[in-house]
């Protein structure tokens, strides 16, 4: 095993970072065959691959299952994602995850997904919730979509009685949609940072609320953060959108130069001077 890791390892590195378009889809085609080998070896479920720096590897805490994603760079307005999700079986039972984001809707929040037509992502985050059809994981993740825009992902993934895993499910409630969500999608400048995350102490899914801001690239609007948090919180086997988790935002987005004006009581920043709170 440590022969193959080597190999994922060499191939993995050279799909990020190799400077030829052609040489990075040759060595993501070749660390798909490889990786599809190594899964199938026996007691290959216990490797960790600690090697694979730019292959997120996540598992839940049942190590039931575990899912491989990463990244390929094809232009400056376009990336393509790959996956695999590889079942804690007998016959190490392998599910390729095929990206059909490009044939999709715009914003696919009410579809019902599968590996064979999946949303690409590069997940960093999992964790299980239990609803009345059985376990289900919210998954987290990144796509680098465009040029000037990029998306946080929060998805959802379950198994149908045969086993197969499902990309999907109506349990986002949020207060401004007549149906519920199957997925949440966040995009937003490329410009910014933006936090979509698990946080352990306030138990939700914490994440930067987005407001509408003048795009840099000369694009329109684009989406900034503005300082303050919405968040969702598990109830009864569904999230629920909780809005400005922390009641305290800015009046305006982050300006490159912020403007001074009549509110003495606010820093340059447009915050309360007094309220100063860390991160």
């Amino acid at each position: 095993m440590h022969t193959a890791e080597d190999t994922l390892a060499l191939l993995a590195y050279a799909v990020v970072n190799d400077s030829i378009e052609q040489e990075r889809f040759a060595a993501c085609r070749a660390l798909i065959q490889s990786l599809v080998r190594t899964l199938k070896i026996e007691n290959s479920f216990q490797y960790r691959f600690d090697r694979l720096k730019s292959v997120s590897i996540l598992a839940p805490p049942d190590s039931s299952f575990r899912i491989f994603t990463w990244q390929l760079f094809v232009n400056d307005s376009s990336y393509r994602y790959y996956g695999a999700i590889q079942m804690n079986s007998k016959d190490l039972k392998l599910f390729p995850l095929i990206d059909r984001s490009d044939e999709m809707d715009e914003r696919p929040v009410y579809e019902t997904l599968s590996p064979e037509k999946w949303y690409g992502a590069l997940y960093y985050n999992l964790r299980p919730f239990d609803t009345k059809e059985g376990t289900k994981y919210l998954l987290l993740g990144y796509d680098a979509y465009a040029f000037f825009e990029k998306r946080k992902v929060v998805e959802v993934l379950s198994f149908d009685a045969t086993g197969k895993p499902v990309f999907g499910a109506p349990v986002f409630d949020k207060p401004d949609a007549k149906v519920p969500e199957f997925r949440m999608m966040f995009e937003y400048s490329a410009e910014a940072s933006v936090r979509v995350n698990w946080d352990e102490q306030y138990q939700l899914v914490l994440f930067d609320h987005l407001i509408p801001w003048p795009s840099p690239f000369g694009r329109g609007i684009s989406f900034v953060p503005d300082g303050s948090y919405d968040g969702l919180r598990f109830e009864k086997g569904r999230w629920k959108f909780i809005d400005k988790v922390f009641n305290d935002s800015q009046e305006e987005a982050p300006r490159p130069e912020p403007v001074l004006d009549a509110r003495q009581d606010k820093d340059i920043m447009g915050k309360d001077k007094k309220r100063k709170k860390g991160k």
